[in-house]
Order: C-alpha cells, then sequence, then structure tokens
C-alpha cells in the first residue's frame, strides 16, 4: 500500500492554481486588448443566451397573448362605438332631410298665401290620409271651430287640391280633385286664352298622366298648350281666378261633340303636408 504524500498533493493544487491565474490573466489581457473573448468564453456566454432565450420564451408569448386580447377588446369596443355613432348619424341625417323637406312646403305654401290677399284663409296640417282612399280624401286638423265650412275651396303650395266635403269641430275632410267619385261637387273653370276666356268644368283625372281633365266646354276660342286655368266662381261655391294649373292638350271627347282640356295641375296631388281652406273673399259677409 502506498504511502499518502501530502508535498505532492500541494504541488499538483499550486500549479493548478498557477494555469487558471494565467488563463485569467491572458484572457483579461485579450479582452483590453481587442475586446474579443476568447472560444471558451464565447462557447459558455451562447449556451447562457440560448438557455435564457428558452426560459424566456413563455413569459414573452404570454405577455403578448395578453396583449392581443386586450388589443382585440379595445379594437371590438371601438368598433361598436363607431357602429352607434354612424347609426345616430343615419338618424339625424334623415331627420334633417325631413325638417328641409318640411321647411320648403311651409315656403311653398307662405308664398301661396302672400299671392291670396284677396281672400280669407286658414292654414291647416293634414293628419291623416289613407292609403285606401289616397287619391280621394284627406283630413286636416281645422274645423268648424276655425271658421272651416263645408264646400270651402283648398289649395296647396301653387294650386287647387279640392274642397271641404265635411266639417266636425276640429278637423275637417277634404276631397280631391284626383277623386273619380261622379257625384261630388266639380269646380267650374276658366281657360284663359289670347282670344279669351273658355268655360268648362272640372271633372275628371287622368291617374296615369297624372293630369286634370275639365270638360263641358263653352265657346268657340281656341285653346292652346300652356293657357291658365283657374277657378271661374260661377255657381257660388268657390271663389274665383284660384290657380288650377296650365293647359297640356286638347282633344275630342269619346263622340266627338265636345272638347277635353288636359290640365298639369300647379300643385303636387301626392305629397300634400299643409293645406290652405279658402273661406271668403276679403271684406265679404256671410
Amino acid at each position: 500500500m502506498r504511502k499518502f504524500n501530502p508535498n505532492k498533493n500541494l504541488i499538483i493544487i499550486l500549479i493548478v492554481a498557477i494555469i487558471v491565474v494565467a488563463t485569467v490573466s491572458i484572457t483579461a489581457a485579450n479582452r483590453a486588448r481587442d475586446s474579443k473573448t476568447n472560444f471558451i468564453q464565447s462557447a459558455v456566454n451562447d449556451s447562457i443566451s440560448v438557455v435564457d432565450k428558452v426560459i424566456a420564451a413563455p413569459g414573452r408569448w404570454l405577455s403578448n397573448g395578453v396583449q392581443s386580447v386586450s388589443d382585440l377588446m379595445n379594437t371590438y369596443e371601438e368598433n361598436q362605438k363607431l357602429k352607434n355613432e354612424v347609426d345616430q348619424y343615419d338618424e339625424v341625417k334623415q331627420q334633417t332631410k325631413n325638417q328641409a323637406q318640411e321647411i320648403e312646403r311651409l315656403k311653398d305654401e307662405l308664398e301661396l298665401n302672400q299671392t291670396l290677399t284677396s281672400y280669407e284663409k286658414v292654414t291647416a296640417n293634414v293628419i291623416t290620409r289613407s292609403p285606401d282612399t289616397w287619391q280621394d280624401m284627406l283630413i286636416v286638423d281645422k274645423g268648424s271651430s276655425d271658421g272651416v265650412e263645408g264646400n270651402m275651396a283648398v289649395m296647396s303650395k301653387k294650386g287647387l287640391i279640392g274642397r271641404v266635403m265635411e266639417v266636425n269641430a276640429h278637423s275637417s275632410k277634404i276631397q280631391l280633385l284626383t277623386s273619380d267619385n261622379k257625384s261630388s261637387n266639380h269646380f267650374p273653370v276658366k281657360i284663359s286664352s289670347d282670344k279669351g276666356n273658355s268655360f268648362g268644368v272640372l271633372n275628371k283625372y287622368d291617374v296615369k298622366a297624372q293630369q286634370l281633365i275639365a270638360t263641358e266646354i263653352t265657346g268657340n276660342q281656341d285653346i292652346k298648350e300652356g293657357d291658365v286655368v283657374q277657378t271661374s266662381g260661377l255657381g257660388g261655391n268657390s271663389p274665383a281666378d284660384l290657380a288650377i294649373g296650365t293647359v297640356v292638350k286638347v282633344k275630342p271627347d269619346s263622340y266627338g261633340l265636345n272638347r277635353e282640356v288636359y290640365i298639369k295641375p300647379y300643385a303636387q296631388m301626392y305629397d300634400i303636408s299643409v293645406v290652405t281652406i279658402i273661406q271668403r273673399m276679403a271684406g265679404s259677409t256671410e
């Protein structure tokens, strides 16, 4: 059995220490000289970097996932907010359009009233117009308490549209010129031409052409396109000189014995929201 020699072990430890110190010194000298790591240190650093990436990857993935979910939620909330704003914008835009149309109607009615200074009149709003009687009648919010009476002429915008057929205390029913009711009271009309006036009765409506038709024309005056048609005042149920429209064409009736005058109305018969009821001539008595 060999005997333990402490001096030999001490020499080995001393040699190892010298080698380590020399290696560290050489490494430090190289780093100070050109800032480059040696092969051993580079391998160690690369190994540590890889381990760091492996350890840090789940944390970065989780952090990115949380951030993506947060961004997605924020985007959804922003989209909902923008959608609500778009819906509100469309609603406001439509309200503005409706208000503009109402202002135009009121301006047209005001212009009409300014041309009817010779008449006493009352302005009313349309409150009911049923689809199944769209061409026949409508109901307004003025009645006998406002001085409205039966057979009074009714105008809208620039022309005649009908007459009062039924009166209640606070509402009235208006029969339109577009009605095909043969038993209704028809308007006597005057057609003004260069060579004088012709007279007739307004009693038909061409739905397809959207034109009024006057028949029973008296006189032999030449009636041509563009001649003005007004109420004649004959019969006493309506004032004279209320505007109706202009002549579009003239043709013989079905029997060839009389003429039919086709009239383009001044009033828009299908878009009526405000009307003017002509009560009587200004200054006249009941």
